[in-house]
């Protein structure tokens, strides 16, 4: 696993009032619903051209409900949602740094379009972080060869904005 620190920007506060939704006991389908509802981290890089797998027209269908919200079967989204955990506990473990979940779909105080649904927060010496995990197959290793890929980039970006806070950890288990 490789373990990625990025992105340390101004100080900023963490806007805890602005919870859209609790996500704990949310169905998959009302959490689609709620993430129509704006523009979340993993929009951005299709909005900027950088996703292969989706166009910004079709992103535009769907968050006008022109095109029916499908959830993300794929194979590579199964298996990020099942080791998720495992990268946390080995971040933890390496790093000493305690991830703590947020189980809730954030709104940015001024820009309501934009959302975030971080994988976590920690606390370290400088103050608040997010942490995102990430999966990736061993044919995907030289994307990340020199750092975190720019779509996730600009998804903790993304999320940076949305929660005010200054610094984002990314892990990846390649």
């Amino acid at each position: 696993m490789k373990l990625l620190h990025f992105f340390k920007l101004k100080e900023r506060c963490f806007y805890m009032k602005n919870v859209l939704v609790d996500t704990k006991q949310l169905d998959y389908q009302s959490w689609l619903e709620y993430r129509n509802k704006g523009i979340g981290g993993s929009d951005v890089s299709i909005i900027c051209g950088l996703n292969k797998f989706k166009s910004i027209m079709q992103l535009w269908m769907e968050k006008t409900g022109m095109l029916p919200l499908e959830p993300t079967d794929s194979e590579a989204a199964y298996w990020g949602t099942v080791l998720e955990p495992i990268v946390k506990k080995e971040f933890t473990n390496r790093t000493g740094l305690k991830i703590r979940n947020r189980n809730v779909m954030m709104q940015h105080p001024k820009y309501e379009f934009m959302l975030a649904n971080v994988d976590g927060i920690l606390k370290d010496k400088d103050g608040m972080a997010i942490f995102e995990a990430k999966t990736a197959s061993t044919y995907k290793s030289d994307q990340w060869k020199y750092g975190v890929p720019p779509e996730y980039q600009l998804q903790v970006q993304h999320y940076m904005e949305v929660t005010g806070y200054n610094k984002a950890y990314v892990a990846v288990l390649i």
